[in-house]
């Protein structure tokens, strides 16, 4: 693998996204990623730091031109909990749990986001605006109720399946429901 080939697609999926729904800081975008699928493996069976590096420069470059949070699922050795920073943690009112993520028990993304985040901590849920899921880790539980799919332009990273959402607000209401104010 190629590291700046996987920064680039994690970034080019990450921009498809905030085209599709602007996100900035007020704004959560999950992670969920499976470092032993982008290198053509069996999901949890070969785990590599150096391709979390790769993602993670990619996110954070994203993260810093468009300002969003950011969030890592973990795997389900740690039933899932999400590795965030403590101040995002602390504005969305995210109790955090006592566990730290490492490659076996979290897998290799999700330690690695844990040892370079400010501040990291984790907590056993989130309720994310968006989100990316690379390699099928299954993140939908961490996503706002109303996911809606978002097609990328490029389907996978590295050899890893892409899938991504964002969320909209529910539409409540019958037939007379207004959800457009006209001017």
């Amino acid at each position: 693998m190629n590291s700046e080939e996987l920064t680039h697609e994690i970034y080019t999926v990450i921009h498809d996204l905030i085209q599709a729904m602007p996100l900035n800081n007020r704004h959560l975008l999950v992670f969920g990623v499976s470092t032993s699928e982008v290198a053509g493996q069996r999901i949890g069976s070969a785990g590599s730091d150096e391709i979390a590096q790769a993602l993670f420069h990619g996110i954070k470059q994203a993260q810093t031109k468009f300002g969003f949070q950011i969030a890592f699922q973990c795997c389900e050795h740690l039933n899932r909990a999400v590795v965030v920073e403590r101040k995002t943690a602390e504005y969305f009112g995210y109790t955090e749990v006592a566990a730290i993520p490492v490659p076996h028990a979290g897998g290799a993304m999700a330690s690695y986001a844990y040892k370079h985040l400010e501040q990291s901590v984790l907590v056993e849920e989130v309720h994310a605006d968006a989100g990316i899921d690379i390699g099928d880790t299954l993140i939908g539980m961490h996503l706002k109720p109303v996911a809606v799919p978002v097609r990328p332009s490029i389907r996978q990273v590295g050899a890893a399946h892409v899938t991504m959402a964002k969320t909209r607000p529910k539409l409540i209401g019958g037939a007379r429901a207004v959800y457009i104010l006209e001017k």
